[in-house]
């Protein structure tokens, strides 16, 4: 009785042993496997390459805006707005004999100004001295080279006696949203060259992209180096060079 008692035990711890080998060579087991996964996710989180792509294309401003103005000073309002009157009448003339249609000379309304006389500390007094008054034309049209042009030579009309004042075209690209669009993707291309050729050396190749940020637009004169963190929309020039920017990250393989 007491050796099936002894047997009896001793089947049982060794069943205990056996069993605490097995949980202890799971755990093992689990925590290889686990930690294999964990450096692959790590692997996968951290190898990875950002770069930034651009794209340049050099534009023609298909639309043009431009203001002139002229003047008159009189002694008597009267006097200033019937020769202000007489002298819009000679710009519209000039403007239609340079290939404007009539209908497309926008009249803007007449500013009127009161001029004081001064006293000898060169302070205003209570007392007219006369009256300036100015209006402005504006032109707008696809034609930029029309405008261009008759912005340079309008002041002819001084020797016409018109106080005549060009103002500066401000010109404009209609198609920019396509060309955005269009320059988005050449620069993410360029973005996965440049990655390309950065990790070649290592004997590694990229694969998917994570992510991809757009940068600002950059609209300058075509000579022009100078950016601006909120972008640039340059106004000033005829030829412009539109550049645009993205930051894209890529995983590495």
């Amino acid at each position: 009785m007491e050796d099936q008692t002894n047997r009896f035990s001793f089947l049982k711890n060794t069943q205990i042993i056996i069993l605490g080998l097995c949980i202890a060579a799971a755990t093992i087991v689990s925590s290889v496997i686990f930690s294999k996964g964990f450096l692959s996710v790590t692997k996968f989180m951290r190898e990875q390459i950002t770069v930034t792509g651009s794209a340049q294309k050099a534009i023609k401003s298909d639309y043009a805006v431009w203001t002139g103005a002229f003047a008159r000073r009189e002694i008597l309002m009267a006097d200033a707005f019937k020769k202000l009157g007489e002298d819009l009448a000679k710009v519209q003339k000039y403007l239609i004999t340079q290939g404007v249609s009539e209908k497309d000379i926008i009249v803007n309304q007449i500013e009127t100004e009161t001029i004081y006389k001064k006293n000898e500390k060169g302070n205003n007094t209570n007392d007219i001295e006369g009256y300036r008054l100015k209006q402005t034309v504006e032109l707008r049209s696809n034609d930029v080279e029309k405008i261009a042009r008759i912005s340079r030579e309008a002041t002819g009309l001084i020797h016409e006696g018109v106080e005549f004042y060009s103002g500066s075209p401000e010109y404009f690209y209609t198609k920019l949203d396509e060309l955005k669009v269009e320059m988005l993707a050449e620069a993410t291309e360029n973005a996965k060259l440049r990655a390309e050729n950065m990790v070649k050396a290592t004997g590694s190749r990229i694969g998917f992209m994570r992510s991809a940020r757009m940068g600002v637009f950059q609209i300058t004169p075509v000579n022009s180096t100078e950016v601006s963190s909120w972008g640039m929309n340059d106004t000033s020039s005829l030829e412009k060079k539109v550049t645009a920017v993205v930051s894209a990250s890529f995983a590495i393989e």
